[in-house]
């Protein structure tokens, strides 16, 4: 696993080093086709969505937690060098907090140690490292937070969803309308393989003890998210495209009436055309023109 997250870290970033040489962010997303760029925007903007929540649940949660974090820094006592590696080490530890954090807010949670689950429900934990930034872990069998912070909690999977699917619709609308819903939801999908994969390398043993399962599952993860964050995308993009699509014939209306304005029955010039002018199948022939001077070549 090491070997290859450092593999699978020097290409992401070789390659978007590689890709930015060539140009400007915003014109590499010009250059793929349209529907790529819609579904790749609308994962972008679910995953946005996820790892904000994320950060703000991980940052909340020591916050509230600052005695224990203290506490635990006291009992270490590094000192001065010890206290400086101590914190490089939980600043390593950041994204994989944010990645749980984000695990935490789609329902199945992660786990800190063989038979341990932290998830909105409810916490069951053992012993824990002394490591001060394991203080924000939430305890005990029921969920520690309010019902309405829960629930916003539980929410945010769906939120993303929206966004994602409003992306994915704006980026390029179909005139196909019961399209539109399955791309929204493979911008759903495309977000639960990316969280999936985050949340395979988020996780790893500590050790050969009980420690040995650290962390969230992947596949757990892939396919909750593939179900809340798909569903809300896939009905936010065919809401947001069928809005869209009633829109154009009514501007293309607006903008023909606007072009061919009609002439008022006040005004008293008028032209009147005759369809059938030059039908003349129907009349009777007229009389032969009578001889004369005139009619001479």
């Amino acid at each position: 696993q090491a070997v290859l997250s450092g593999f699978l870290l020097a290409l992401v970033a070789g390659g978007l080093g590689g890709a930015r040489a060539l140009a400007p962010w915003w014109h590499l997303v010009h250059l793929l086709p349209a529907r790529s760029r819609s579904v790749f925007l609308g994962s972008l903007g679910s995953l946005t969505v996820l790892t904000g929540a994320g950060a703000i649940l991980a940052g909340a949660s020591l916050g509230t937690h600052l005695a224990g974090f203290r506490a635990a820094d006291v009992a270490l006592a590094p000192g001065l060098v010890g206290g400086v590696l101590l914190l490089l080490i939980q600043i390593a530890y950041v994204p994989n907090a944010i990645v749980w954090s984000v695990c935490y807010t789609l329902g199945p949670g992660f786990a800190f140690g063989i038979g341990t689950v932290v998830a909105p429900t409810g916490s069951a934990l053992g012993s824990l490292p002394l490591l001060p930034m394991l203080a924000a872990l939430p305890t005990g069998a029921h969920s520690a937070v309010p019902g309405w912070a829960s629930a916003a909690m539980l929410s945010v999977p769906y939120l993303a969803g929206a966004f994602g699917g409003l992306l994915t619709a704006r980026a390029a609308p179909t005139p196909q309308v019961e399209l539109a819903p399955l791309w929204g939801f493979g911008a759903g999908v495309a977000t639960a393989v990316a969280t999936g994969l985050l949340a395979a390398f988020a996780g790893g043993p500590l050790g050969s003890g009980r420690l040995a399962a650290v962390g969230p599952s992947g596949w757990q993860t892939a396919v909750v998210t593939a179900l809340e964050v798909g569903v809300a995308a896939a009905v936010t993009a065919g809401l947001v495209n069928w809005l869209r699509m009633r829109r154009v014939p009514r501007r293309a209306a607006a903008a023909g009436g606007a072009a061919r304005p009609e002439a008022s029955h006040d005004d008293p010039h008028r032209i009147y055309l005759d369809p059938w002018a030059d039908d003349q199948d129907g009349e009777p022939p007229g009389p032969a023109p009578s001889p004369g001077p005139a009619a001479l070549p």
